[in-house]
């Protein structure tokens, strides 16, 4: 039995030691930009640098492993259906807001079988108290073994029983045990766990736990569902913690690249500028002088690497070429500003934050002033995350109203949008819809409703 207990330590150590580093885990994808557990959300977590995404997973009916944190799929599809009292020929017809149909496991690795840098923290959605077989944990292998994917998953679980019969059955899998209270660690469960995946505020109370949990050969993570707010960050960056799991892998790579030293990364990505003047490139990042180069409106841009400094991305567009990056889209086409574009925005109240750079961690003590019109200068973000530039400042396209007059081009440029990509807060002036006649008539009618149930000024 000794021998049995020595050969499970050297055998966990190993694993330590293979995936030391600081590791960032895209919570659900990339949640803020995209709906949640999509192959759009997933592609951007991957893409913004996250190294793993994690995602949820839950029996249909009919025993099919689907990708959801609900039982009750409304949040975020908007129709009522119980993942466990339904089948999935039913619940895979459902559609989040970008058009995505509700996924399988088996969907998942059938897409990402051939992409060897995707990886997956997989977490158990199961209450062994109540439900007393194994048959989620017993699928989830059965399609771990089918892709070839038991070197591209990690298992992660609140459930003590779920991670023991992982050991079984996976016996090399990555196990890693999510606690929300220091009582839930003990010694009959840290044997059969690779690390621990443990909510800030626990770290913040007990600092002792981490150099404690990497004594006994344990790596750390850490969830908060992690946020953009600095001081975080920097608390959370300066503990020798293993990994981080959050809404926001964007900002989570930004604090990597900052533990490793690191100023320059490969992006090899297309990007778009959708500002209203041209604007000048620089020659280096680091002394901003500006140089008598420039792109100019809805140019594409060959995006080769990515630059931080004085806490600022730049992008490298060529040889010798930089430009900020809060000036280029990686994210939006034509398409999704267009409705948009050649409206002006105002402030309903004098709560409107303002913004360096479009990202939460830049907002600043002002304010954009209420009922007073601004244009919109550039775009960034994403559909679902829409930045607007303005005179004063970068500002969330969820604060403000849209105002101006929607004429028949606007409004069909508007319907055509998936519903991820409508923002309801618009104030239509002198508004007029079709003549009743057309056949377009009922279905503007149908997303006026939709839109005077929001902020609207009519």
């Amino acid at each position: 039995m000794q021998k049995k207990h020595y050969l499970l330590l050297v055998f966990f150590s190993l694993i330590f030691c293979l995936n030391s580093g600081f590791t960032v885990v895209g919570h659900r994808g990339d949640p803020v930009k995209y709906p949640e557990e999509t192959i759009q959300s997933d592609n951007s977590a991957f893409s913004s640098g996250a190294d793993y995404v994690e995602l949820d997973l839950q029996l249909s009916k009919d025993g099919v492993l689907v990708i959801t944190h609900d039982d009750d799929l409304y949040r975020v599809t908007h129709t009522h259906a119980i993942v466990s009292q339904n089948n999935f020929s039913t619940l895979k017809h459902l559609t989040y807001d970008n058009g995505e149909h509700v996924m399988s496991l088996n969907e998942l690795f059938e897409h990402y079988k051939n992409k060897p840098n995707t990886k997956f923290v997989l977490e158990t959605k199961i209450d062994h108290s109540v439900d007393d077989s194994y048959e989620l944990e017993d699928k989830i292998a059965q399609v771990v073994k089918k892709y070839h994917m038991e070197n591209r998953i990690m298992i992660h679980s609140f459930s003590n029983a779920s991670l023991f019969h992982f050991r079984k059955i996976l016996p090399n899998s990555y196990l890693i045990l999510i606690v929300g209270s220091l009582k839930r660690i003990n010694f009959s469960i840290l044997p059969q766990v690779n690390a621990v995946n443990v909510s800030s505020d626990n770290i913040q109370n007990h600092p002792f736990l981490i150099r404690w949990l990497h004594k006994l050969n344990k790596q750390v993570y850490v969830w908060a569902e992690m946020d953009e707010s600095p001081s975080l960050w920097h608390w959370l960056i300066n503990k020798n913690v293993d990994g981080v799991v959050t809404n926001f892998p964007a900002t989570g790579f930004k604090y990597k690249l900052a533990k490793k030293g690191t100023e320059k990364y490969a992006i090899n990505r297309t990007g778009v500028y959708f500002g209203k003047t041209k604007t000048a490139t620089m020659m280096n990042p680091y002394v901003r002088i500006k140089e008598k180069k420039y792109v100019y409106p809805n140019q594409k841009l060959d995006i080769m690497y990515g630059v931080r400094a004085d806490d600022k991305l730049y992008y490298q567009i060529a040889e010798k070429t930089f430009i900020s990056a809060e000036f280029v889209n990686l994210d939006l086409t034509k398409k999704d500003i267009a409705p948009y574009e050649n409206k002006q925005i105002l402030a309903p109240t004098n709560n409107v934050a303002i913004y360096n750079l479009p990202e939460n961690q830049s907002k600043t003590q002002k304010t954009l002033p209420s009922n007073k019109l601004f244009k919109i200068l550039n775009f960034n973000g994403t559909p679902k995350n829409l930045w607007l530039y303005t005179s004063q400042g970068w500002i969330k396209a969820n604060d403000v109203l849209f105002y101006g007059f929607f004429n028949n081009l606007a409004f069909k440029q508007y319907k055509s949008l998936p519903p991820v990509s409508q923002y309801t807060n618009i104030a239509l002036l002198n508004f007029k819809l079709p003549d009743v006649t057309t056949n377009s008539y009922l279905e503007n009618i149908s997303i006026l409703k939709k839109i005077c149930n929001y902020k609207v000024l009519l």
